[in-house]
């Protein structure tokens, strides 16, 4: 037998549902079914009108839904356009092609990328994939030292269980990530799940970006992986004044949420968290 068949039955776009042979411990078999996280290219456009398409930006891989957030977000994170106020409106690319996407530009705004935006072809797993330089990116970056809530701690413990609640997909299929916005109370404002952790984050900017709601400043950032240095880049482009991670901060991503002001906590699991910087924003227990 062969385990692995053909995926023709889509359960949603985001989900597919395969055929697997598993294996127990004793070593015996069966066939049984599985659901899989889509992974499939979307590419973002620049400009263009009803009659003519944009110019091609980016192509990234990424799990379907929430696309047109998900475009919107990297435009703006990964400084495809250099105001967040250029992006007027957004559409499919083409009749029913729902794996392109095009933003279109207010009046007199350029399609041409700024310094340090992606290259044509981006993974799932990229990141900051083709940067010329961190510089380039820091000097997208404003203080954020002395903006943003201040959050007791409890709330801050309790945020990967909030996001956790909104991860849908992958409680069917286990593989994949989530990012989401929260007030500083530890409401959800916007829960996104992707394959890969940098177009969850995308897709949370989008959202908040299309309703007029960046920079975010008031609001937190939850991530379901680590907190690597693209990450924290992204939550500062937006204007998130505190990252939460279940998992852990590289030195590279501290550094720049030490340089930034941002409040930055990671290994935030079962009640306990680092908070490896801006720790005003955090009210201990007991205390006030």
């Amino acid at each position: 037998m062969t385990p692995f068949v053909s995926l023709d039955r889509a359960r949603g776009r985001a989900e597919l549902v395969t055929e697997v042979w598993r294996l127990g411990a004793s070593g015996a078999g069966a066939t049984e079914e599985d659901h899989l996280a889509a992974e499939e290219p979307l590419e973002i456009r620049l400009g263009g009108t009803a009659e003519e398409p944009g110019t091609p930006a980016a192509v990234v891989m990424r799990t379907p839904g929430d696309d047109f957030d998900l475009a919107w977000g990297l435009a703006i994170t990964e400084q495809l356009v250099d105001d967040p106020g250029a992006i007027q409106s957004v559409h499919w690319g083409a009749p029913a092609d729902d794996n392109a996407v095009e933003l279109r530009l207010r009046d007199g705004y350029e399609t041409t990328p700024v310094e340090g935006a992606r290259p044509w072809l981006v993974s799932s797993a990229c990141g900051l994939c083709g940067k010329d330089s961190v510089d380039a990116i820091r000097r997208a970056v404003s203080d954020l030292s002395g903006l943003g809530p201040v959050l007791p701690v409890d709330v801050v413990v309790g945020l990967p269980e909030r996001l956790r609640a909104g991860q849908g997909i992958f409680d069917s299929t286990g593989g994949l990530h989530a990012a989401g916005a929260f007030t500083a109370r530890g409401e959800p404002v916007c829960v996104r799940e992707d394959i890969g952790r940098h177009n969850a984050v995308d897709k949370v900017v989008g959202h908040l970006a299309r309703r007029g709601e960046l920079p975010a400043h008031e609001l937190v950032l939850v991530v379901s992986g680590r907190a690597g240095f693209e990450i924290v880049q992204k939550a500062a482009v937006a204007g998130f004044t505190v990252l939460v991670s279940v998992s852990a901060p590289s030195s590279i991503a501290v550094q720049l949420a030490l340089e930034t002001g941002m409040t930055l906590a990671g290994f935030v699991r079962q009640g306990r968290a680092n908070v490896y910087s801006g720790r005003h924003r955090v009210i201990p227990a007991g205390a006030g």
